[in-house]
């Protein structure tokens, strides 16, 4: 198969994330169903962090046997590093970023309420926050493209088509939850942002291959993608806890699906 019809193949694939996306400027005035599509997003984030360190963790563990068998113990603290680095820098790095933000937009004025309860400031919180979540399912796709030539069109196409279009109604949960109809441009960025890499990671992951690499993407996303589930699980405990567990359930199941057909390509 050719550079060229991979990244056609690929460029395909990541479109797919577009078609979660307007979800976000249908207006909903029903709690529960916002409550419950909250929940789905979740769902969907908790199955990909599972799917995320169970990935990297393989390359670990692989390490670890090769080392025991007489190979590269320096090898294996690396990559132990690389992933302690990644997850702490993914996860961290949001929230003093978070922090910084809020410190600079503290209050609209003495005296006033502070900045994050407005409505202005809730809308920048939810906007943030799922982009943060376009952020780490790009590192992910980025770093999940791999197959032979055998298996490869049907894996993009069929396995991660289906699999960004879930992915991208998990990133727009927040803004359904919090009643906010971001701009069209905006939803373009969130799908260049989360879609683009799965474009990019069909074309290099064909000519480089660096464990190194591998174990920094899928940890960065974990870490980022781990925070973004702690906000997600607020927001769900302050509408109904019951039925954002029901939407947890009903994300993770879908996220399952998805992953088994991309397992049924590829075998």
């Amino acid at each position: 198969m050719s550079t060229a019809e991979v990244a056609v193949l690929g460029a395909v694939a990541g479109f797919t994330i577009f078609l979660g996306l307007p979800m976000a400027r249908v207006e909903m005035q029903n709690v529960r169903l916002k409550t419950l599509l909250n929940g789905i997003s979740a769902g969907i984030l908790a199955f990909l962090l599972v799917d995320i360190l169970a990935n990297a963790g393989e390359v670990l563990d692989g390490s670890l046997a090769s080392a025991q068998s007489g190979g590269s113990w320096v090898r294996f603290a690396s990559l132990t590093l690389c992933y302690g680095v990644g997850l702490g820098v993914g996860l961290m790095s949001l929230l003093y970023a978070g922090k910084a933000i809020r410190r600079r937009r503290a209050s609209i004025g003495p005296g006033a309420m502070a900045y994050a309860e407005t409505a202005v400031g809730r809308r920048e919180e939810a906007l943030h926050l799922s982009m943060t979540i376009a952020a780490g399912i790009g590192l992910h796709n980025f770093s999940e493209v791999h197959a032979d030539e055998i298996s490869l069109a049907i894996l993009l196409v069929v396995g991660f088509g289906l699999h960004n279009a879930t992915e991208g109604f998990g990133i727009v949960g927040p803004l359904v939850a919090a009643d906010v109809r971001p701009a069209w441009s905006w939803l373009l960025l969130a799908g260049l942002v989360a879609g683009g890499p799965t474009f990019f990671g069909t074309i290099i992951g064909n000519s480089i291959t660096s464990e190194y690499v591998f174990v920094a993407f899928l940890t960065l996303a974990a870490g980022a993608i781990l925070y973004v589930i702690g906000e997600l699980f607020s927001v769900g405990r302050k509408l109904s806890w019951e039925i954002t567990l029901w939407g947890v359930l009903i994300g993770f199941l879908l996220g399952l699906g998805t992953e088994l057909v991309i397992v049924a390509a590829g075998a």
